[in-house]
C-alpha cells in the first residue's frame, strides 16, 4: 500500500510520519544509538527530521547533523529557534549556530518554537531575511492557536507560514474544535508533536487502552501504529514521534502504509471524545 504522504503549501511533499528528536542529545552514552535509529528512519522513507536548538542545548541538532552527513538531499529538515531569539541580528545569529550543529548551510523548514515577547510581525521579518540570505528555505509556527495564526495572517508576509506544529494525540483533541479547521481551511499542515503522548507518559491510556490494544490485536500490529495511524488519518497532519530502539523505528516507519478505517475511527473517537468547546492550547 501507498504510503501516506502530507503536501506544504509550496507544493512539497514529505511523509506523514517524520522523525522527531526531543530528548536527543541528552546523554553521551546514548549518541550512537540515537544517530543510528535517525539512519534507520531514513531507510524506511522516514526523511523528514524535526528538532530544535532548545533540545539539549544544541545537542539534539548535533545528533542529527552526524545522523545525516553525507545524506542531506535525502532529508526534509526542520528545527526550531527560541522566542527570544526570533527577531532581528539574534535570529541570524541563532541559526547560523544551528545550521553550524546541524553541518548544513540550509535548514528547509525554520520554526518559531512557541510565541514569546517578540512582535510576530519581527518574526516573519527575521524569517524573510534568512531565506533571503539561502539560511533556510521556508519557516513556519510552533505551539500557535487559532487566535495567533489568526492574527499572523494579517501581517504582510504572514501567509508564507508553511505549518503550525502543535501537540496532538488521540488523548488531546483541542485542537480539533477551531485550530485544525482553520488550518485546513488555509491549506496549512499540522505536524503532531508526541502523538504516541510520549510512549504513553502523558497520558497512559493512549497505548494502553482497551480499544487501541483491541484493534491492534485485529490488525496485527502495535497499539502505537493504531495510534500514529489515526494520528495521520486525514491528509493535513505530519506526525513526528521520536524513536531510538530499532523496532519502535521499525514500527513507524510501518505506520506510514497503515489506514484505520471509518469504523476503527470511530471506536477510537468514542474512547477519546473530542472536546465540544473551546479548550487552551495543550503544550508540554
Amino acid at each position: 500500500m501507498k504510503a501516506k504522504t502530507v503536501q506544504f503549501p509550496d507544493g512539497t511533499s514529505v511523509p506523514a510520519i517524520g522523525q522527531g528528536t526531543w530528548f536527543m542529545g541528552e546523554q553521551r552514552s546514548e549518541r550512537r544509538a540515537e544517530v543510528d535509529a535517525l539512519k534507520q528512519g531514513l531507510d524506511a522513507g522516514m526523511t523528514l527530521i524535526d528538532t530544535a536548538e532548545m533540545y539539549a542545548d544544541g545537542e539534539a541538532e548535533r545528533v542529527v547533523g552526524e545522523a545525516i552527513a553525507g545524506r542531506r538531499d535525502e532529508v526534509y529538515l526542520v528545527s526550531k529557534i527560541y522566542p527570544h531569539h526570533a527577531g532581528g541580528e539574534k535570529a541570524i545569529t541563532a541559526c547560523e549556530q544551528s545550521l553550524k550543529r546541524l553541518q548544513t548551510d540550509c535548514i528547509d523548514l525554520y520554526l518559531l518554537h512557541w510565541r514569546g515577547s517578540i512582535p510576530l510581525h519581527d518574526t516573519v521579518a527575521a524569517m524573510e531575511k534568512l531565506q533571503q540570505s539561502g539560511k533556510i528555505r521556508r519557516w513556519g509556527v510552533s505551539n500557535l492557536d487559532t487566535d495567533d495564526m489568526q492574527e499572523l495572517w494579517k501581517i504582510p508576509g504572514g501567509q508564507e507560514c508553511m505549518t503550525d506544529q502543535v501537540l496532538y494525540h488521540a488523548a488531546s483533541r483541542g485542537i480539533e474544535f477551531d485550530l485544525l479547521p482553520w488550518c485546513e481551511e488555509h491549506a496549512v499542515p499540522v505536524m503532531a508533536y508526541c502523538p504516541l503522548a510520549q510512549a504513553g507518559k502523558l497520558r497512559h491510556d493512549v497505548l494502553d487502552n482497551p480499544v487501541m490494544q483491541k484493534i491492534a490485536a485485529v490488525r496485527g500490529v502495535s497499539s502505537s501504529q493504531i495510534a500514529l495511524a489515526w494520528v495521520t488519518r486525514t491528509r493535513n497532519v505530519i506526525a513526528i514521534p521520536k524513536a531510538v530502539q530499532p523496532q519502535h523505528v521499525k514500527e513507524n516507519a510501518a505506520a506510514l502504509a497503515l489506514f484505520v478505517t471509518d469504523e476503527e475511527i470511530a471506536m477510537i473517537n468514542a474512547a477519546f471524545p473530542a472536546p465540544r468547546g473551546k479548550t487552551s492550547l495543550d503544550m508540554v
